[in-house]
């Protein structure tokens, strides 16, 4: 697979507020960026398991749905696909100290658009 700028990143997205999923799909849309979007965290881990071309994971926390919630996502992808960076945002305040994975970033909701974009695209260039 040739990584070159003209590749349109694959973000995962997951969200289980079906609004704030559209929302942020459409957001990363405009800004170049293929979306798959997932509802919870089971469905990501099965996009991941599926798909070797997944650039950057942006996930909930809070997410009812599903076997675990976005801090477990995040740490578990950073252990079984290491070169996938991560992302998590949450309105439920900042994360503690063993809650994200090394290497994670954290943006608190509401978000700015282009605060997300800008983060995952500097996601982007350090994979590169």
């Amino acid at each position: 697979m040739s990584e070159s700028p003209s590749d349109q990143p694959v973000v995962l997205l997951v969200e289980d507020d079906g609004l704030l999923l559209m929302e942020a799909a459409d957001t990363l849309a405009d800004a170049g960026f293929t979306v798959v979007e997932a509802s919870h965290a089971d469905k990501a881990l099965k996009v991941l398991e599926n798909r070797d071309d997944v650039g950057v994971l942006m996930t909930d926390v809070d997410m009812p749905q599903g076997s675990m919630d976005g801090f477990a996502l995040a740490r578990l992808v950073a252990h079984r696909w290491p070169s996938i960076p991560v992302l998590v945002v949450s309105g439920m305040g900042t994360p503690g100290p063993n809650d994200m994975p090394e290497g994670a970033r954290f943006i608190p909701k509401p978000y700015e658009p282009t605060t997300l974009v800008r983060t995952l695209r500097a996601f982007m260039q350090r994979a590169a």
